[in-house]
């Protein structure tokens, strides 16, 4: 007996001697095939992705949803940031400031990164910024905004790529000197462990690169379970100060003219914790359904992980104890001191500094991490002749995602004043596209601006924020080469985009 379904054009048939039921070797070697397809060229909408913006898919598209929230999160790491670079805030600002801070900063991120998610649905390329510039500037302009954006975007990220290197050194160093009182602080200790730890780095990637989505999931679960793992014992264990004198008071260690200025410069640490999360949109041609995954992964990654970096902040502020004692802990890192602390156990301690150290790193290819471990071992060195080498590093990788964020973002804005229709795009900011884009400009300028401030004055050799020296070398070489070269043999992406707007 037969039954047909005219709708699905399939026949069925019951019956101990038919097998139209079972699926026919054909049928599972095309499913096979579109498996294999999705994985290594993505869907449909990838291929039309890829043919618009001029690109041959040269990558295998392995990441999913999942997989891209976990490098999201795991590299900017928000929650665990937030505790090595907690120091800034004590000395420009205090409690307050993190408190008040940490909201304002991840609104007002967020107001960024809905551009950027926007411009990623778009055109989902690995290029980014540099891309979108390229595509979306006036015409005049495009070439030589799109190079410097390139400039802007690679060494802010290889300077990140140093600072999260020199940030566990630091923790290493912090580890040490708990548990053998008799530890001396040597600068070039931090300078040593900075590199070896970029040696561990390029192993890992070598070795685990074509593991690296299952790794990013792993990592992920212990992303979370060590917040908890943090946040609970803290909650439980250590004493707890009063709620007015935590949210309300602003502190000025710094030594500035005023309390106003003192917070704007204290904003390092949020910022810190909140910057950077564009890391997945450089993975955007290794993404399945890149178009509108990419824009869900990069909302969905800044949202929780600020309420993260935002509640662990909460739980600093509220355990933290004598200030004045916790910035002359003998560890050098006074989220240490504040653990121990609060546990009062060198065990406990222990653990949870060792879940803000583990670091998965990324998939990149060899001569570009090699490239990567030179470039990190000269910064690792700036350490030997200034105290605050910190700052600087994360200064210069600030101002650096920052700049290109304002010229990304004000090219699109431009474009929806005056330039072409935009192109299509599946995640949408609809009508709110414009004053978002505008608000998110205002918003990066004054954040610009105090990246470039010491902690401290008066300001030294020793205690000087280099990174505006750094970043003005940078932009100098920069320019000069494309003076010289780059405007001879760089054209941008968009004169390979074929686009029928």
């Amino acid at each position: 007996m037969s039954v047909a379904y005219a709708k699905d054009e399939v026949a069925v048939t019951a019956g101990p001697s038919s097998r139209e039921d079972s699926p026919t070797m054909q049928e599972k070697e095309d499913t096979m095939s579109s498996s294999i397809s999705a994985k290594y060229h993505g869907t449909e909408a990838d291929r039309r992705d890829m043919i618009t913006l001029g690109k041959k898919q040269v990558l295998r598209r392995n990441f999913k949803f999942i997989t891209m929230l976990g490098f999201g999160s795991t590299v900017i790491c928000s929650w665990e940031v937030v505790l090595p670079v907690f120091t800034f805030v004590l000395t420009d600002g205090g409690t307050a400031d993190l408190f008040w801070g940490f909201i304002v900063i991840a609104l007002g991120m967020m107001l960024v990164y809905a551009s950027i998610a926007e411009m990623a649905s778009m055109c989902p390329t690995a290029g980014g910024q540099y891309h979108w510039v390229s595509e979306f500037a006036p015409p005049k302009y495009q070439k030589g905004l799109s190079y410097i954006t390139g400039w802007l975007c690679a060494t802010g990220w290889q300077v990140f790529l140093a600072s999260v290197a020199f940030m566990v050194a630091g923790i290493i160093q912090g580890l040490i000197a708990l548990n053998n009182p008799n530890y001396g602080f040597e600068a070039w200790h931090a300078t040593l462990l900075t590199i070896a730890l970029m040696v561990f780095a390029i192993i890992f990637n070598t070795v685990l690169a074509v593991r690296l989505p299952l790794v990013e999931g792993c990592v992920l679960i212990l992303h979370i379970a060590g917040f908890f793992a943090v946040f609970i014992p803290m909650w439980v264990l250590a004493p707890r100060a009063n709620p007015a004198d935590v949210l309300l008071t602003f502190s000025n260690n710094g030594g500035w003219p005023s309390l106003g200025l003192s917070a704007m410069i204290g904003l390092t640490t949020p910022i810190t914790a909140l910057i950077g999360y564009d890391c997945s949109v450089h993975m955007s041609e290794e993404l399945q359904d890149a178009s509108l995954t990419m824009p869900r992964a990069i909302m969905w990654t800044v949202g929780p992980n600020a309420a993260f970096g935002f509640l662990m902040a909460v739980t600093l502020i509220f355990t933290l104890g004598n200030i004045d004692d916790i910035l002359a802990t003998t560890t050098g890192q006074p989220f240490i001191q504040v653990f121990y602390n609060g546990t009062r156990s060198l065990v406990a301690t222990n653990f949870m500094v060792a879940i803000v150290i583990v670091s998965p790193g990324w998939n990149i290819p060899l001569r570009a991490v090699l490239t990567s471990l030179v470039i990190t071992s000269l910064l690792s060195c700036i350490n030997l002749g200034s105290s605050v080498a910190l700052n600087a590093i994360n200064s210069l990788g600030g101002v650096s995602i920052l700049g290109s964020y304002f010229i990304t973002i004000a090219c699109l804005t431009w474009r929806r004043l005056y330039g072409a229709p935009l192109p299509p795009r599946r995640w949408s900011l609809g009508r709110f596209g414009l004053p978002i884009n505008i608000a998110a400009l205002c918003f990066i300028a004054p954040l610009f601006f105090f990246e470039f401030w010491p902690l401290a004055q008066p300001v030294t050799p020793s205690n000087m924020n280099w990174s505006s020296t750094m970043f003005g070398g940078v932009m100098i070489v920069a320019g000069l080469y494309y003076v010289a070269f780059g405007r001879h043999v760089y054209t941008g992406p968009v004169v390979d985009t074929k686009r029928d707007l």
